[in-house]
């Protein structure tokens, strides 16, 4: 796992940030972000670090470098920032009715620790709050198994897992890419460890072994009722129905994957570096659900 660097530009009233891990690029705001719809900056998806349904209303979030953005039901291209915030907003995923969880680093415009542990909003992203490890856990992936939550810190390069959010208990301590859970046994666990090796754990997460045969993979997705999907780096979607022991190649993206998200075990969201599409059947088509403008 890279460590998480920043390189920070100012161009105009915007800030870049370069980062290395699970995403490239920042766009931040440091003193007021523009009121503009997210169609007017069509690159501020360029780098989606997660994807989620809020099951409130079916809306799609993406949560990126430079914010939480809302796509609701209808035509292609709508994509709305989420109450004016330029949060770098990682590990993002929904856990109930307008309630998400995430990590990452805060709005420049706020006085918060460069790193934000673990919060939580109960308003859909409108706000946030602290509920643990703030200032000391740079949480890349979070993966809740019913009342159990694991999240991987890339500081320490620690799994490390909670059923309250507000203490945490050490597991492995490996490196790790990507990280999915068996939402249904919080005993099984796969992994993307270094070189896109899938690894799994049958013991909650204290141990990981390889996958024997198993195609190299960057991204790991489970459905709430199985199966699993990944991506891998030429963003060839794969799908497994035995809980990661064997995979069949379902249909390829436009380019690497950057997030992927099971809304089902049929419904397939995924975020390239040309926008974010769905899948109605598991994987084998994508149509477009937002698409950059890039110039030139």
């Amino acid at each position: 796992m890279a460590v998480h660097r920043r390189v920070v530009l100012v161009l105009a009233t915007l800030v870049v940030a370069v980062g290395a891990g699970f995403g490239v690029l920042a766009l931040r705001a440091p003193d007021k972000a523009p009121a503009l719809p997210a169609q007017t900056f069509p690159d501020l998806l360029m780098h989606v670090h997660g994807l989620d349904v809020n099951p409130a209303d079916g809306a799609l979030y993406a949560a990126t470098h430079a914010g939480v953005f809302r796509l609701p039901a209808g035509p292609a291209g709508q994509a709305v920032r989420v109450a004016d915030r330029w949060q770098d907003t990682m590990a993002f995923t929904v856990v109930g009715d307008d309630e998400f969880l995430a990590s990452g680093h805060p709005d420049l415009r706020e006085d918060k620790p460069d790193v934000l542990g673990l919060i939580g909003s109960r308003d859909a992203g409108q706000t946030w709050e602290p509920l643990s490890r703030e200032g000391s856990s740079d949480f890349h992936a979070l993966e809740p198994a019913g009342e159990v939550l694991f999240g991987y810190d890339s500081t320490s390069e620690q799994l490390l897992v909670t059923e309250d959010r507000r203490s945490w208990q050490p597991r492995a301590a490996v490196a790790l890419s990507a990280l999915a859970a068996d939402p249904t046994d919080a005993g099984v666990l796969l992994a993307v460890g270094i070189e896109g090796r899938l690894l799994r754990s049958d013991d909650g997460g204290r141990t990981f072994t390889p996958v024997p045969g198993a195609p190299s993979l960057t991204l790991l997705t489970w459905a709430p009722a199985g199966p699993v999907f990944g991506a891998d780096a030429g963003g060839t979607v794969l799908v497994s129905s035995d809980d990661g022991g064997t995979w069949q190649t379902r249909g390829t993206l436009d380019g690497p994957a950057q997030a992927i998200t099971a809304e089902t075990s049929t419904i397939l969201h995924a975020a390239t570096g040309t926008g974010i599409y769905r899948s109605t059947d598991g994987g084998a088509e994508f149509e477009t659900r937002y698409q950059a403008e890039l110039d030139g």
